[in-house]
């Protein structure tokens, strides 16, 4: 087939979205699609517009690729593309959004507060609200960004305004939440609509002090174990949890949730992506991986799954 693969982009997470986009491509053409690479921006938009294609593959990371923004466009131009829509799209880029649908489905998420910069609530207001709201320590971040970015843990009250101004310069709403001590995993899931399934969990042990960018996309800058050691009960708790969020957001073929497993054992679950990194250090290759997929075979059975919903 003729392949787009949309990569790039002009968010915070352009780097790791190029290098998700070249692995993609290279896994595509191996499988014998004919693929054109676009490095997509939001102004030139006529490079999407005059797309002759039979699919679209989003290696895009972050605004305008994950936040349902780029699916709403393919939509309207019959473009089908890989992965989850609109709507489970812009549900999983809002963090406080997203939080609230976990809860009701009975996924138990960390208690936050959420903030939004406007007239009435400018920066000294936000700052005040969250050292009256939250004990030592808590998490600060931006409610609508991925990859860490903008992400502080406060340890000491004087920190906060810093980190208030931080998540500020990435999106007009933040997140205040209780940090979780605990064991870093994340569960790939897979699958046509109604069945999908959790791969193998992966555990993450970061080389810096908590799971930061660097120790995401540098090398060497985290170890995954896979599968993630644990009693067979709780694993399979954690995959169900799993399925769920991504079901309830309304997701599709695939994503990645991530959860922190608490000191007593209780699966806390933090985000799902929509569009998880596809690099060479990536989480959801070395999943997939663990059930011998191949990279090349994992991207080939995301068009498939894709070609089946539409």
């Amino acid at each position: 087939m003729k392949i787009a693969v949309l990569y790039g982009g002009i968010s915070g997470e352009r780097e790791v979205s190029l290098a998700s986009g070249n692995g993609i491509m290279n896994a595509l053409k191996q499988k014998g699609h004919d693929v054109v690479g676009i490095d997509f921006n939001p102004y030139k938009l006529d490079e999407i517009i005059k797309l002759e294609v039979d699919l679209v593959f989003i290696g895009l990371h972050g605004k305008y690729g994950e936040d349902g923004r780029i699916q709403g466009l393919l939509d309207m131009l019959n473009i089908p593309y890989v992965g989850s829509g609109v709507l489970a799209s812009a549900l999983a880029m809002d963090k406080a959004k997203a939080k609230n649908i976990f809860e009701m489905n009975h996924i138990p998420v960390a208690k936050s507060n959420v903030f939004r910069l406007t007239n009435k609530m400018d920066i000294t207001t936000i700052v005040q609200e969250i050292e009256n709201s939250f004990t030592l320590p808590f998490v600060i971040k931006p409610n609508r960004e991925g990859s860490t970015l903008g992400l502080s843990i406060i340890q000491d009250k004087s920190d906060i305004t810093q980190a208030v101004q931080n998540a500020l310069s990435s999106d007009d709403t933040i997140l205040a939440e209780d940090f979780i001590k605990g064991r870093e995993l994340t569960v790939p899931v897979l699958g046509e609509v109604g069945h999908e399934k959790a791969l193998p969990i992966i555990e993450i042990i970061p080389k810096n002090a908590f799971y930061d960018y660097e120790s995401k996309y540098a090398p060497g800058g985290s170890e995954h174990i896979v599968p993630a050691p644990m009693d067979d009960s709780l694993a399979k708790q954690i995959q169900e949890y799993a399925v769920l969020a991504h079901q309830s957001l309304g997701c599709e073929i695939y994503s990645r949730v991530d959860f922190i497993l608490s000191e007593n054992n209780t699966p806390i679950i933090l985000e799902v992506n929509t569009l998880p990194g596809m690099t060479p250090t990536s989480l959801f290759p070395d999943s997939a991986k663990a059930v011998h997929m191949s990279y090349e075979e994992m991207v080939d059975t995301f068009v498939t799954l894709s070609l089946k919903n539409r």
